[in-house]
C-alpha cells in the first residue's frame, strides 16, 4: 500500500475532493464549494488529503489560528474519510500526521469541532486520540 499525504492546490484536486467533502457538508454544491473554498483560503483555509494507492481517501480542512486560549494552534473545519474507505484507520493516519506536522510548526494545540449528533466521532476523538472535550461551540442564525 502506498501513502501520501498532501495540500490540495489545484482546480483538479479540489474537483476531486468534492464528492468526499460533500459527504460532510452535504449543503454544498459545486458552485457553493468552489466559491467558499476560494475566500475561506484567503483567510489561511488549506485542504490536506489522504491518498492510498494514488486514490483520495481522506480530507481535513483547516487553518492557523490564534487567539488567548489556544494560543498559535490548527483548527480543523473540516475531517471526512470517504464513506467507501472508512474503518481502515486512515482518519487516524491524517490526523496523526497533521499532529506531528503542528507541533513541528509550533502549534500549541490541535481543535476542532464536531456536531451534537456525531457520537461515534467523538468517540474516536477522545478515546483513540485522546482529545479533550472541554467547551460548547454556539451559533446564531441571523
Amino acid at each position: 500500500m502506498s501513502e501520501k499525504i498532501q495540500e490540495l492546490q489545484t482546480q483538479e484536486q479540489w474537483l476531486e475532493a468534492f464528492p468526499i467533502m460533500n459527504q460532510l457538508r452535504t449543503d454544498l454544491t459545486h458552485e457553493t464549494y468552489f466559491e467558499l473554498l476560494k475566500e475561506m483560503q484567503k483567510d489561511g483555509y488549506t485542504l490536506i488529503g489522504l491518498y492510498i494507492n494514488g486514490k483520495l481517501v481522506s480530507l481535513a480542512g483547516l487553518s492557523w489560528r490564534v487567539n488567548f486560549y489556544n494560543k498559535r494552534h490548527i483548527f480543523i473545519y473540516d475531517l471526512i474519510t470517504d464513506e467507501a474507505h472508512r474503518s481502515f484507520g486512515y482518519g487516524e493516519m491524517l490526523l496523526t500526521f497533521i499532529h506531528n506536522w503542528a507541533k513541528e510548526n509550533g502549534a500549541e494545540y490541535v481543535t476542532l469541532e464536531s456536531g451534537l449528533q456525531r457520537v461515534n466521532a467523538h468517540r474516536f476523538y477522545e478515546e483513540k486520540l485522546d482529545y479533550d472535550k472541554w467547551c460548547y461551540s454556539f451559533r446564531k442564525s441571523l
